[in-house]
């Protein structure tokens, strides 16, 4: 269930507007994002919580606490990472595809179905 906080997130990322740029170097391509942007603080922040996360199953696992609370755990961080991964492809595809297609590079729908086929593993 998504906290206050993240539906806060998820509806300022939504209505703001992206002016992302994207440029080349080699076959990897990068997204130059605004760091001060709610967006990409939103992103940073679920990070820093799941982080925290794996820090804790650390900890049990020092601790040796009972093999199924640890489990537990990292089923949460696995539900908490693909929830990451549902609003980063959300967003990328809001922006980045959608520039790209607009931009006439309709390679991009392939790249998006390989990244679909890798996530969805």
């Amino acid at each position: 269930m998504a906290s206050c906080e993240d539906k806060k997130c998820q509806a300022a990322a939504m209505a703001e507007e992206s002016a992302e740029q994207h440029t080349c170097s080699g076959c990897v391509k990068h997204k130059h994002r605004d760091k001060d942007s709610k967006e990409y603080k939103c992103l940073v922040s679920r990070l820093r919580r799941i982080e925290g996360q794996v820090r804790g199953v650390c900890k049990m696992v020092e601790d040796d606490r009972y093999c199924v609370d640890i489990l537990t755990q990292v089923s949460a961080i696995q539900s908490a990472l693909n929830a990451f991964n549902k609003e980063l492809l959300a967003q990328h595809i809001k922006s980045c595809v959608v520039n790209d297609i607009r931009a006439g590079h309709d390679e991009v729908v392939d790249e998006l179905v390989a990244t679909l086929q890798k996530v969805m593993k």
